[in-house]
């Protein structure tokens, strides 16, 4: 991987670090699927490049097609006041939110994340999909697992950018990956678990998503999808996306659907990826507390659409 190249990392020793942790994985090329032994593709050209520690593997005409859904998102939680100046504010993520923004949301990640390390094999290798900045990596890493984080954003604020801020409490950094989902630049069969860390509602195809996460595992290991909305019924999670289209427009400008994503999970819809994946569900119910549970009576009092509810599931690949 000798195309590293260091931009603005604090210290040689540092970039070494993070050099170490992406050598202990094997890529293969986002483009062409060719498996590559560096960071170039002697198929089709693609070159990997590594900047301030994050490799970046988004293919050009993937970069292009992603460049209005990132922009939106980007300026969508940016005005949302996401991310801070402070790295006590990422070290804390997800017990302790420093900012007083997004309390409630940050209080369900924690018990979220407390439910998914129930589930995964201690000291493996876990691909975190959708990392954002990097704060379940970072969790996985200081409990003695060895996590890589794929994300969209490199931003230095809510993106994988945002993880120098862990490096001082780290041995080594963990390796941080921009790159598309359904085209991931890993070798098969390599890690113990991939987890869609609230993040697999933004897949456009959600088939193609978890055929490649079981690609990367190991057989017998396995895929976590956490902190997705899910409903009863299609027509909620229909009119749950025309209501945040709505506020979106209101709030920000812009509808955020410049990718036709998922958005939402049914029972249907798990089903059908099921089926024609061959893997079978687990599903597990973190306990939210008594207003979270409380919810759905509410509503129904109220006359207004069912909520979503956030549950976690975990799929094995098939030996």
């Amino acid at each position: 991987m000798s195309r590293a190249q260091p931009a603005s990392d604090p210290s040689p020793a540092s970039h070494a670090a993070d050099a170490a942790a992406l050598a202990g994985l094997r890529l293969r090329c986002p483009r062409c699927g060719s498996a590559i032994d560096t960071l170039d593709c002697p198929a089709c050209g693609f070159a990997i490049v590594i900047d301030d520690g994050i490799a970046h593997a988004l293919a050009p005409e993937s970069a292009a097609r992603h460049a209005r859904f990132i922009a939106d998102y980007e300026r969508i939680r940016a005005a949302e006041g996401r991310g801070s100046a402070s790295a006590d504010f990422y070290l804390a993520l997800p017990y302790h939110d420093a900012s007083g923004r997004n309390r409630d949301q940050w209080r369900m990640r924690a018990r979220s994340y407390d439910c998914i390390v129930r589930q995964l094999p201690q000291g493996g290798r876990i691909l975190d999909l959708g990392a954002g900045n990097g704060w379940m990596s970072f969790r996985l890493a200081l409990a003695g697992y060895r996590p890589t984080a794929v994300d969209l954003l490199g931003n230095d604020r809510d993106g994988l950018g945002a993880a120098r801020h862990y490096r001082a409490r780290l041995p080594a950094l963990f390796a941080r990956f921009q790159a598309e989902i359904r085209r991931l630049p890993f070798a098969d069969a390599q890690f113990d678990a991939a987890v869609f860390n609230a993040s697999f509602h933004y897949a456009e195809d959600g088939e193609a998503c978890l055929r490649e996460a079981l690609r990367c595992v190991r057989k017998g290991g396995m895929v976590v999808i956490s902190d997705t909305p899910w409903y009863a019924r299609d027509a909620s999670g229909r009119q749950m996306l025309a209501e945040r289209r709505e506020a979106f427009l209101r709030r920000h400008g812009t509808a955020a659907d410049a990718l036709a994503s998922l958005g939402y999970l049914t029972d249907e819809r798990l089903q059908q990826m099921a089926a024609a994946l061959s893997i079978r569900w687990e599903v597990h119910r973190p306990w939210y507390g008594l207003r979270w549970a409380l919810r759905p009576f509410a509503a129904k009092l109220r006359g207004r659409r069912e909520p979503s509810k956030f549950r976690l599931y975990v799929a094995r690949k098939p030996a």
